[in-house]
């Protein structure tokens, strides 16, 4: 794996061995360097998934350094010399090599300031979120400076957006929809429902703070749902089950298998979960459905589903 720095933070050996001394972006002491020495022998058409590696960590402020990618090809340049790269041609196609030069640019996108979040409209903000759900799928997700956003988001934020989700480990928010710090407020229990704690943090995500969306996402395969089909019963989980149950109940006419271990069964269980869920919202909160009734809300749902990455929306 190569080490992406940021200039002015290099930790001891960040050059690696035999730089003495020079400069930190000499093309000597790094992964190009290391290239051009290889660039006699033929092995360029080897090594050029290296390039890859660093896709969108492009820049001024970002260097890929050999410290730790020096001890990961080495082994692939002996594999090389055995394997005789020497025999193959330095015009050919398989030897080009995509420099950083050649690649697109990085998207790097500022902390979200009042007066852009003040632009979008709702709609806007979906569309946003699935865009960057494609991203995620894609492996395009956008190049960030995290300890920069930190600071940036100090003594304010303006999310666009709040999420109501699942607790479990698999989903990580911000990057299944490329958003960054300072995006979007999140909200996590075990099968993504709504409660007491839950609508009040929403009412001041959107009312207090100004999010125009709200999006309850279910996921694929999820634990809380499952045990929730199966009439779990184990210390106070099985009183958390018993606002999943409604949406296990709402199928009671379904004629095959209601277990869990029926895919279909547990598909239609987690996408009504999720659409009762809004709608309870709704039901619940007087301040949220007066937000959504004048249009300056959107209550959308979706399910995430681990094997592919992708979000399908409910609306």
């Amino acid at each position: 794996g190569a080490r992406v720095m940021r200039r002015g933070r290099v930790p001891w050996g960040a050059r690696g061995p035999g730089a003495k001394g020079g400069a930190l972006g000499d093309p000597r002491n790094g992964v190009r360097g290391l290239l051009a020495r290889c660039s006699a022998s033929g092995a360029n058409h080897h090594l050029a998934p290296l390039w890859r590696l660093g896709r969108g960590v492009q820049g001024s402020a970002m260097r890929v350094y050999s410290g730790v990618m020096g001890c990961a090809v080495a082994p692939w340049l002996a594999l090389c010399a055995v394997m005789g790269c020497k025999s193959k041609p330095a015009d050919t196609a398989a030897s080009h090599i995509e420099t950083p030069a050649e690649l697109p640019p990085a998207r790097v996108e500022p902390v979200l300031s009042s007066e852009e979040r003040q632009k979008l409209t709702p709609e806007r903000i979906v569309r946003g979120l699935k865009e960057g759900n494609e991203r995620f799928v894609s492996g395009t997700l956008t190049v960030r400076d995290h300890s920069a956003q930190v600071r940036a988001s100090v003594r304010s934020q303006f999310p666009k957006a709040a999420f109501l989700s699942c607790l479990d480990s698999r989903i990580p928010i911000e990057d299944v929809f490329d958003r960054g710090i300072g995006d979007v407020f999140v909200a996590r229990v075990a099968g993504n429902f709504e409660n007491t704690d839950i609508l009040g943090s929403l009412e001041f995500a959107t009312k207090v703070a100004g999010a125009k969306v709200i999006l309850v996402l279910g996921h694929g395969d999820c634990g809380a749902v499952k045990a929730a089909i199966d009439g779990v019963e184990l210390g106070n989980i099985t009183a958390m089950l018993s606002n999943i149950t409604p949406a296990v109940t709402h199928f009671a006419d379904y004629s095959g298998n209601k277990s869990s271990k029926n895919d279909a069964f547990l598909k239609m269980v987690t996408e009504q979960h999720v659409r009762m869920t809004m709608s309870d919202i709704r039901s619940r909160s007087p301040i949220i459905k007066e937000l959504e009734d004048a249009g300056d809300l959107n209550i959308v749902g979706g399910v995430y589903y681990m094997a592919t990455g992708r979000v399908n929306f409910i609306e």
